[in-house]
This record gives structure tokens, C-alpha cells and sequence, in this order.
């Protein structure tokens, strides 16, 4: 998948959100769909970066990029600093490649 493409999804889904703004107006949701909709993007955000690290040409493969993510899913994790996390991704998938 490439940025173009993820780019036009967001636009798609932000689209989405001011189209469903409109329609219902002054209404409001039921609870159970505003929790819903909430957690909407937690749950794409680590989709999205699973299918971007995880995958190649329509195949799983587990690289470099992957002992990236997850050492810096370690380091957020351990509550490091923003620019620590992406750091130590970064260096650790330079490293795997090194090697």
C-alpha cells in the first residue's frame, strides 16, 4: 500500500466523519455507537502499521522493519520519550540490516 493511497483513505474517512456531521444534524447517537466510533482509530492506527511493516508484495514477512516496530513498541511501552521511541526503531532496524 502506498502513502498515496493511505492518504486517500484518511480523506475518505474524514469525509465520512463530516458527511455523518451533516446528515444526523443536531441528533445524537446512542452511547454504545459513540463508544464505538471512538475507538475507531486506536484500532486502525496498529492495523495499518502491522500491514505496512508485516507484509511485502502480498506476503507475510517478518524483517528487519519488524524488530524495528517492535523495539520500539517496547520502548513506548516503557514510557520512553517520542523521539527516544522512533530512535531506537530506527536504530535497531538499521542493526538487523547490518548484520
Amino acid at each position: 500500500m502506498s502513502w498515496s493511497a493511505i492518504l486517500v483513505l484518511a480523506a475518505g474517512a474524514y469525509a465520512f466523519k463530516v458527511l455523518g456531521l451533516v446528515v444526523l444534524g443536531g441528533r445524537t447517537m446512542p452511547a454504545v455507537v459513540s463508544r464505538c466510533v471512538a475507538l475507531l482509530p486506536a484500532a486502525l492506527l496498529p492495523a495499518l502499521i502491522a500491514v505496512q511493516t508485516l507484509t511485502t508484495d502480498d506476503q507475510w514477512v517478518l524483517d528487519a522493519r519488524a524488530a524495528g516496530v517492535g523495539a520500539a513498541i517496547i520502548a513506548a511501552w516503557r514510557r520512553a520519550p517520542f523521539p527516544v521511541v522512533i530512535l531506537l526503531g530506527a536504530a535497531v532496524t538499521a542493526a538487523v540490516r547490518a548484520i
